[in-house]
């Protein structure tokens, strides 16, 4: 399956707009899943970074009590961060500082999927153009474009950090299971 939604990605002329349409079809199945064990290992498998990206971000827009119109960037990860709530509600057994932890773990996972389909250097870069382009974009040793809302500054990341770490608080309390401090370091 997993092969299969990484060919459909990259088979279309604009991998980001098949990602998209994929997305949208795979979204509503995806909050169905009933065990976060089966979730994480539906999204720890998916082969295109650029798949996982847009799941992910439709998961956080689906969180946030005012979604975003902005484009994916390290901007809208860090709106994620201030204003969504934890995930799936129907988790009705699952203790409250497990929900955190898994959006924590979901944070972190859209991070560096965001990372690898803008940052990296590698033939997987450029993973929104067509694989034709992508290939003349390598030869060309051009760099990937990066958004409006990825210039952000270490001040914006610790502001929200804060921001975040003072909501866990007023929910969880004082101190925080050793999962929850493990992802906030990775995430920082």
């Amino acid at each position: 399956l997993q092969r299969m939604l990484s060919i459909a990605v990259e088979v279309d002329k604009s991998p980001n707009c098949s990602s998209c349409k994929i997305a949208d079809v795979i979204f509503p199945f995806i909050l169905n899943i009933p065990l976060r064990s089966q979730r994480e290992a539906f999204l720890n498998t998916m082969e295109s970074q650029l798949l996982r990206c847009k799941l992910l971000e439709l998961l956080f827009q689906h969180s946030c009590e005012v979604p975003t119109t902005l484009p994916l960037s390290f901007a809208k990860i860090l709106y994620f961060l201030s204003h969504s709530s934890v995930l799936l509600q129907y988790q009705d057994e699952t203790a409250i500082w497990q929900r955190w932890d898994e959006m924590l773990q979901y944070l972190s996972l859209l991070l560096m999927s965001y990372q690898n389909v803008v940052l990296a250097f590698s033939v997987a870069e450029h993973l929104r153009s067509s694989l034709n382009d992508r290939m003349d974009l390598i030869i060309q040793k051009a760099k990937p474009k990066l958004q409006d809302g990825d210039d952000i500054s270490r001040l914006d990341i610790q502001l929200k950090m804060e921001d975040f770490i003072s909501r866990m608080q007023q929910v969880l309390g004082q101190p925080f299971p050793l999962q929850i401090m493990e992802k906030l370091c990775m995430l920082r």
